[in-house]
């Protein structure tokens, strides 16, 4: 059995099938927490105890990171890294699900700040949230511009795009058909109930960015209504608002009946069992898993370096690379923390509500969520054999669970690598990260080729 490190909620051998199976799993879960904690208040009122990191009292900085930079690997690791996606064999999956909560706007791949916010918007916004004036001169002078400078592109299309625009590159370099080597691209796209319609559509009018429509597969992170306890048993109350399980559930979803699909010619979903998307995970040899917020993916859609060490570290047995960032110390944020545990003998990941209510700003080391899984059948089977953790959030007074893609670290051979000069991470997590996501933004529209590629691809004129 794998060593797996929580405190709660771990059944060996669950073998979900369904999403039926899920909901019984959580009920199943629920009802064992009311023989120590009988109400939801109680559930409430012990949150962070229940969700606590078994060895929570054991933890130091981590040790023995690896370095990515060794100058002699570097022009090995291109050459290889190219060959890896010149070929089809990189899957990577862009994870579209999340709501701008904190920012107030709605699906995050819809934001278009050009025509969203506006100068007088961010500062009203800004101002609030840091409880004194931001002013319009102020935000220009961190952006260096103005929202209207920018190109009228939403934060997903500019995800996509950019990609697109990486490979497209990187065949020139080689040498290779830029066309056939987008169309042997395989993905998935992770979208939420509320917005996935409107980006399918939005996804079609774009004709898929250049990639094959195949091969571009989506899955609809489902939400879940919230659990009450009723006359001694767990149920899930229809009155209550539904909200996603966070994001380790997308990997369980992954393995279930009737998830994933891909749209046909005529733009019916054409779904695909779990024995077949497994087929497609055995024959790649890296997944990278990206969020829509990463800014600097805005102009370095791919790590070249970081994918061929990916490459080189699966043929040692590694199933998971995580990447060690530097919480940013202006605006820090919650997340994975990176720490040593004394009982284990490893490195391990640990999500933030695991830390018994650690601060933001208490975390030195994050995971920059932009992993790597080697060998990326070995992961997914793993987790349809043995689950994740399930960590609890009460809102409203009702529970919901909370699975977290970083516990993958507790199940399979997981190595955690940093750059020489660790950044902060930089990703727009909320109103406070828009100067600089204006910032970037611009840089993207700034490469070059990249407005006349990018109107190619989506077949109109930007403004």
């Amino acid at each position: 059995m794998p060593q797996y490190a929580s405190s709660v909620q771990y059944q060996d051998n669950y073998l979900y099938g369904t999403d039926k199976q899920y909901k019984d799993r959580c009920l199943n879960l629920a009802n064992d927490l009311m023989s120590s904690y009988p109400t939801i208040d109680a559930i409430r009122e012990n949150q962070n105890r229940i969700n606590s990191y078994r060895n929570i009292g054991h933890l130091e900085a981590p040790r023995n990171i690896r370095l990515l930079e060794e100058e002699k690997a570097l022009p090995i690791r291109k050459i290889r890294a190219a060959k890896c996606i010149l070929s089809g064999k990189l899957f990577t999956e862009h994870a579209a699900a999340g709501e701008a909560t904190r920012l107030g706007l709605g699906t995050k791949y819809l934001l278009n700040i050009k025509k969203n916010l506006s100068l007088e918007q961010i500062s009203e916004r800004m101002s609030c949230q840091k409880g004194q004036q931001v002013t319009e001169y102020e935000i220009v002078e961190k952006a260096g511009c103005r929202p209207d400078d920018l190109l009228s592109l939403s934060l997903g299309t500019r995800h996509m795009v950019q990609f697109s625009f990486d490979i497209y590159n990187l065949a020139k370099e080689f040498n290779a058909d830029p066309k056939e080597v987008l169309t042997r691209q395989k993905m998935l796209i992770v979208l939420n109930e509320k917005s996935a319609d409107t980006i399918i559509r939005e996804m079609t009018e774009n004709r898929f960015f250049g990639f094959m429509r195949e091969n571009v597969m989506f899955m609809i992170q489902k939400a879940y209504h919230g659990i009450r306890f009723r006359n001694g048993q767990a149920a899930f109350d229809k009155t209550s608002s539904k909200r996603l399980h966070n994001h380790g559930h997308i990997m369980i979803q992954q393995t279930l009946h009737g998830q994933v699909f891909h749209l046909n010619k005529t733009g019916k979903r054409v779904f695909i069992e779990p024995y077949a998307y497994g087929d497609y995970l055995e024959a790649m040899e890296d997944k990278i898993t990206y969020n829509i917020e990463d800014l600097e993916f805005l102009t370095n859609a791919i790590d070249y370096e970081a994918l061929g060490f990916a490459l080189e570290r699966a043929e040692k047995g590694v199933r998971m690379l995580m990447e060690i960032v530097k919480n940013d110390p202006e605006n820090p944020q919650k997340g994975g923390m990176a720490a040593y545990d004394t009982i284990l003998k490893k490195n391990v990941m640990i999500e933030g509500l695991q830390l018994m209510g650690i601060k933001n700003e208490e975390m030195i080391f994050l995971n920059k969520n932009f992993n790597h899984y080697p060998r990326p059948y070995d992961s997914w089977s793993v987790v349809k054999i043995f689950g994740l953790n399930m960590p609890v959030s009460v809102k409203n007074g009702y529970l919901y669970f909370q699975p977290v893609q970083g516990d993958m670290n507790f199940l399979v051979n997981t190595e955690f690598y940093r750059r020489k000069n660790i950044k902060p991470i930089r990703a727009w997590k909320s109103i406070a990260n828009t100067p600089l996501a204006i910032r970037y933004m611009r840089k993207q529209d700034q490469q070059d080729g990249f407005r006349d590629y990018a109107e190619s691809v989506l077949g109109k004129q930007l403004n």
